[in-house]
């Protein structure tokens, strides 16, 4: 008995299929001025040669192809397009008496939301008017978050921006500590169900 795969495998021709180079940076990370929208090359492919599957193969689903990127003219185009809406949003701040440098995103500012959000969800802060909620696994993603920030910027900060990483690392991770071994004191204390 023979196996279906393989069959179809043996009755392939040869096929082709286009190589698009959708590169928008150059090997230093510039941004490629003259990459073209397609560049397409014709690529011929021999079959493979019919070979026994493996229980392995038989059992995975094929791959779906990774998403096709927007093209160096989209991403212009879209830039160009959210400038002029944050230029009309900054024009309106304005006009009702907020400064737009208020809302530019600085790297600082960057790191005090995530250091919110670590205390937010480890309980330490809360809305007006609403209880505390424990999120232990998002805080730990945050604190994780926040290394991984401090790992790929090294050398590369201000010493103002180091120190203040480092300071709201230090403090999550301290708070995330104190959490979890009050959590788990809690629930040493917690008689057993009879």
């Amino acid at each position: 008995m023979s196996d279906p795969h393989v069959h179809l495998m043996a009755e392939r021709k040869q096929e082709t299929f286009t190589v698009t180079d959708r590169r928008l940076f150059t090997s230093d990370g510039e941004l490629r001025k003259d990459a073209p929208e397609e560049q397409e090359q014709p690529v011929a492919i021999k079959p493979p040669q019919a070979a026994p599957l493996s229980s392995a193969e038989e059992t995975s689903p094929p791959e779906s192809p990774e998403p096709q990127g927007p093209t160096a003219a989209e991403q212009h185009e879209q830039a160009q397009a959210y400038q002029k809406s944050s230029a009309e949003m900054d024009r309106q701040a304005e006009a009702s008496g907020m400064s737009a440098k208020d809302m530019e995103i600085t790297f600082e500012r960057f790191l005090a939301q995530m250091y919110m959000t670590g205390m937010l969800q480890l309980g330490l802060m809360h809305e007006q008017g609403m209880p505390p909620q424990v999120d232990l696994i998002g805080a730990r993603q945050t604190i994780d978050t926040m290394t991984l920030l401090r790992d790929k910027t090294k050398d590369n900060l201000t010493s103002k921006e180091e120190n203040f990483l480092q300071n709201a690392l230090y403090e999550l991770r301290m708070a995330y500590v104190e959490v979890t071994n009050a959590i788990a004191k809690s629930a040493q204390q917690v008689p057993a169900a009879k």
